[in-house]
């Protein structure tokens, strides 16, 4: 056994963190960086910085996940979910039941909810979109739901009118949009996922995870959906194995459930 393998093992012992399913070459590389910058000269000294200083290990799972987010990101792919696979799902459930996997500082599901909004006025319909995270941290951002003038930047200027209220230097959204979605802590390799969902939206949440772990989670979500239900996937991650798994291809990046 290495020291890294070591590592893995003292990491699931001590602190319950579990990193088998990720890319080793490129998660050895972030910590060892990241080790250098706290000034941590080995793996048992990082492990007892974790035990003992909670921000050590906010740092750390901060250095495992990329919370990286924006208000409508690639929004050619998002046209694409608002007039091609939205009105489609709608048709056949009209109160739908979404799942935003991975969703970080709480944009992507805003903008779900901004989106189902729109497209079932006005009635407004009785969607529900559960937003999950691994990151505490970042779930109280989203949360709090309260944005940067920068962070907003790709909101239509419509929506940002309709659906947020001018806050100090920033926007809050508003509790219309807020209703609609529930935050909760979630870990994709270990806990039990959601069922019967209409859509699943996992964009470049993935990336640091082996080919193995992928296929593993992907058929998981394919599970986790209904009948025809939809797992809109990221733009580094195509499926490759799609059909092995049950899916078919609506479009680029959208797979449905066989």
């Amino acid at each position: 056994m290495d020291h890294y393998e070591k590592f893995q093992l003292d990491l699931k012992k001590n602190l319950d963190l579990d990193l088998t399913g990720y890319k080793r070459p490129q998660m050895e590389r972030r910590i060892n960086a990241l080790m250098r910058t706290l000034g941590q000269p080995d793996y048992d000294s990082f492990i007892s910085a974790m035990k003992n200083d909670r921000q050590v290990m906010e740092r750390f799972i901060d250095h495992l996940t990329i919370n990286v987010s924006e208000f409508f990101r690639n929004s050619s792919q998002w046209e694409i979910l608002e007039q091609k696979i939205l009105p489609v799902l709608i048709s056949q459930t009209p109160n739908l039941k979404v799942w935003s996997a991975g969703c970080s500082t709480g944009e992507e599901p805003y903008t779900l909810a901004m989106i189902l909004s729109e497209l079932t006025l006005p009635s407004k319909g009785n969607h529900t979109i559960l937003a999950t995270d691994f990151d505490s941290r970042v779930l109280k951002k989203a949360i709090n739901g309260v944005y940067s003038k920068k962070a907003v930047l790709g909101v239509p200027e419509p929506y940002l009118k309709k659906y947020f209220s001018p806050e100090g230097e920033g926007y809050r959204v508003k509790e219309e949009l807020k209703k609609m979605i529930i935050f909760k802590n979630h870990n994709l390799l270990r806990d039990p996922y959601p069922e019967q969902v209409d859509l699943i939206v996992c964009r470049n949440v993935v990336i640091y995870f082996t080919e193995e772990t992928k296929y593993q989670l992907y058929k998981k979500m394919h599970n986790a959906l209904r009948h025809q239900g939809v797992l809109f996937a990221g733009s580094t991650e195509q499926i490759i194995q799609a059909r092995e798994i049950g899916f078919d291809s609506m479009a680029i990046f959208f797979y449905r459930k066989k």
